[in-house]
């Protein structure tokens, strides 16, 4: 997804990226807790992890929000819904379990990855406090994805039905949030 060319400058782009990256974190906390709550039930052995995932995005969130506060930027109109959404497909996805969960996290995190690298690329010459609050995030992001993708089971029904939905559900927010 192209976004530089919906923006006139470079300073209002980095803005945008601030606020749907936040509103982001937002969505990915509450995918976490949702699959938290479920796991307690169907996939005990993932709790740990899923509580360390979402202390991640506990911080991540408080960088963006930091860089939106120092930007005088308010967060993105699509906050809540991030929220509501990511709340609701944790729950669904804890409830059918471990491989569920971990193609989840595969899904959403591939997309994720894929445009934070674009963001970077984007905004290295032009926004060097949002390529640091991004850059700063990576290295997680990554651990998210590749930890999970060892539990997922690639013959498995979860990672044939969940992620290409889940991967196009997320672009589909993303490409939403960049647009309210």
């Amino acid at each position: 997804m192209e976004v530089t060319t919906q923006f006139v400058n470079t300073s209002e782009l980095g803005d945008r990226i601030m606020k749907v990256n936040h509103a982001g974190e937002h969505g990915a906390i509450c995918i976490y807790s949702g699959q938290i709550f479920m796991a307690r039930l169907t996939a005990r052995d993932l709790v740990g992890e899923l509580k360390e995932f979402r202390s991640h995005e506990l911080r991540h969130r408080s960088i963006f929000w930091s860089e939106l506060q120092v930007r005088g930027r308010p967060r993105c109109r699509s906050y809540w819904v991030c929220g509501l959404g990511g709340y609701v497909l944790g729950l669904v996805t804890g409830l059918f379990g471990h491989n569920a969960i971990a193609a989840t996290t595969v899904a959403v995190e591939g997309v994720v990855l894929r445009h934070l690298e674009q963001q970077v690329t984007n905004l290295q010459s032009s926004d060097p406090a949002a390529v640091a609050a991004i850059s700063a995030i990576v290295a997680e992001e990554r651990q998210h994805h590749e930890q999970s993708a060892s539990h997922v089971q690639v013959s498995g029904i979860w990672s044939k039905v969940l992620t290409p939905i889940v991967a196009a559900s997320t672009e589909t927010v993303i490409w939403l949030g960049m647009r309210l």
